[in-house]
């Protein structure tokens, strides 16, 4: 992906957050000679993997397979630890319509994915195979908003905004906005986040892509937050 291209995904998605009127901490619009200047205060952001995220899944193709996130609070695993008492995570997105967050599960993580508004949320549920591989063919049962649903493997909910389906442990799962919809901007409310441990792409390694660097950035990206201040 382009710097230019993640520098206009997210002044898009602070302006449709505006319109939706949901807003993110001060510091998601620091840019790289701001985060310099911060030391260990801004510590829990580095070592908690806050803010944003924009990957193409390795795609190449952004709109079609990608996904842009901000991870707005977290706690911090170790060994599979909580290292402090924050014990949940939660993370905003913005989908577009037919645009996949490709099949995937986690081991640990049990998560509420919800729509905030905008368009409807198509989302494809099925549990994982003991060879994590591939799907097991039970139906699914999950609640949304505390409301039984059954579905068959594979099959589909769609998420109206403001509703909700909570994913447990190993229920496999893929979304993306309805076709012919507004753009959805979706949020996850979960238990602790580890995205470097607790993805599982079903069948395949999933990258992001290299960033080109055609322009100076706008934004700091998690793992890019410098630091030049001093520390004591």
């Amino acid at each position: 992906m382009k710097r230019s291209q993640i520098n206009q995904l997210i002044d898009n998605a602070l302006e449709f957050m505006h319109s939706q009127q949901f807003y993110l901490p001060t510091w998601a619009k620091w840019n790289a000679e701001i985060w310099k200047t911060m030391g260990e205060e801004a510590d829990e952001i580095r070592n908690h993997g806050l803010g944003w995220m924009v990957t193409d899944f390795g795609s190449k193709d952004f709109d079609k397979t990608g996904l842009l996130a901000f991870v707005i609070r977290n706690g911090r695993l170790l060994n599979n630890r909580p290292q402090t008492t924050k014990l949940y995570a939660e993370k905003m997105f913005v989908v577009q319509p037919e645009q996949v967050t490709p099949w995937h599960f986690h081991w640990m993580k049990t998560e509420d994915l919800i729509n905030r508004g905008g368009g409807r949320l198509e989302v494809e549920l099925a549990w994982v195979a003991d060879d994590e591989k591939s799907f097991d063919e039970r139906e699914v049962r999950v609640q949304v908003d505390g409301i039984t649903r059954i579905i068959p493997a594979g099959g589909k909910l769609i998420l109206e905004p403001g509703e909700s389906v909570t994913l447990p442990p190993k229920l496999c799962h893929q979304f993306c906005g309805y076709k012919g919809d507004n753009k959805v901007l979706a949020g996850e409310i979960s238990s602790l986040n580890d995205d470097t441990r607790d993805n599982c792409f079903l069948g395949k390694k999933v990258e992001r892509s290299a960033i080109v660097e055609d322009e100076a950035a706008k934004y700091s990206l998690t793992g890019e937050y410098t630091i030049d201040a001093p520390r004591t």
